[in-house]
């Protein structure tokens, strides 16, 4: 492994810096997606065959909270990108959430053979940022994968906990948050109406197992077997992957990765309403333009989703599980408050939510209006 310093990063993090002729470290400033953020760290191992990136966007309300995301990327520079994009939108989904948490994203992007071994070490990365970052799951990683970084860092949640403190994997309050939204987006109830879901992993089928229980129809694709066999198992439709953003349904509920909602896909859609727990839907900020003009509500993604950050704001907090449902349970108002904001501003609904965010962070620095 050869260390290296790169400008901006704390000085610990010397020993865990990786770059290597085979993936030469990305320049975080290029990327179409660095947004002002505040610090991005590589790190890895090459005998593990483990690497990953820590973006901080911002620590104005307080450190930066973001989960661990573990995927496979078609390029380094993929990776780099997601982490860019889903850390800024941490740090709007908190500060809409009203959390005394900033926005940061951990993405492996190289996971070896040995998993233990290789989340120790990104506990040492964490360990090394000094509470500017804390990390709990997200897409790929696990309550075991917590449990290995916490091993090595402080400032790791989604580990249970014993007594009725909020604790343990994030996924059923996110999934509780969506279905809460599209509820009440629906008139508050569910009952006969036909969800189009996109992605059925840990918080899509959350979401279609409460979906079903209130007397929803579901529609679903995923591309993993798995995933759909425990969907079909709830009573549920198969749509293929490529199609399902396309179903006439009540609401189409994505779930899945980002990016989903793009000048190809948003002609197709076949729902009148968007509501679903994916990060960074929109693939650009025109998109969010391309919806309010076919006249699709669009209830914006970090809103929506803010369950799972919620429940790791109260872990690391020493909050109690009654404290997070409650905060859960507000989500549907600040929906709709966001959407009101949007019809009488006449702006997308995105706009509205970014909005009221960036007022939030502004007053927090005590910047001048």
């Amino acid at each position: 492994m050869v260390p290296r310093k790169i400008s901006g990063v704390s000085r610990h993090l010397r020993h865990i810096l990786l770059e290597t002729p085979e993936t030469p470290m990305m320049n975080p400033k290029a990327n179409a997606a660095f947004d002002s953020h505040e610090e991005v760290v590589y790190f890895g191992d090459e005998a593990l065959g483990f690497a990953g990136i820590i973006a901080i966007h911002s620590t104005a309300l307080g450190p930066a909270g973001g989960g661990c995301r573990i995927w496979r990327y078609a390029r380094d520079e993929d990776a780099l990108t997601d982490a860019l994009r889903l850390s800024r939108g941490m740090t709007y989904k908190n500060a809409m959430a009203e959390l005394p948490m900033g926005g940061g994203k951990g993405v492996v992007y190289k996971m070896g053979a040995d998993r233990g071994a290789c989340m120790e070490k990104f506990g040492e990365a964490v360990e090394a940022l000094g509470g500017r970052y804390i990390t709990a799951e997200d897409v790929g990683a696990t309550v075991a994968d917590m449990r290995a970084i916490a091993r090595r860092a402080s400032y790791v949640a989604g580990i249970p906990k014993e007594g009725g403190r909020a604790g343990g994997d994030p996924s059923p309050w996110t999934s509780l948050g969506a279905h809460l939204s599209i509820k009440a987006l629906l008139g508050g109830s569910v009952q006969g109406r036909t969800i189009a879901v996109q992605g059925t992993g840990a918080v899509g089928f959350g979401l279609c197992k409460l979906l079903k229980e209130e007397g929803a129809k579901l529609i679903v694709a995923d591309v993993n077997a798995a995933n759909l066999a425990r969907a079909t198992a709830l009573g549920a439709e198969i749509s293929p992957v490529e199609s399902i953003h396309t179903i006439a349904a009540d609401v189409f509920s994505p779930n899945a990765l980002g990016a989903g909602l793009n000048a190809r896909t948003i002609p197709e859609l076949g729902a009148p309403i968007v509501c679903g727990a994916a990060n960074n839907q929109l693939e650009t900020e025109e998109d969010g333009a391309r919806l309010l003009a076919r006249g699709i509500v669009y209830a914006p993604d970090y809103v929506v989703n803010a369950g799972g950050i919620i429940n790791v704001s109260a872990e690391y907090l020493g909050e109690s599980s009654e404290a997070v449902e409650a905060r859960v349970r507000a989500i549907p108002a600040r929906v709709l408050a966001v959407l009101e904001a949007a019809k009488r501003d006449g702006v997308a609904p995105h706009q509205a939510a970014d909005r009221m965010v960036r007022e939030r962070i502004a007053a927090a620095r005590g910047d001048k209006a």
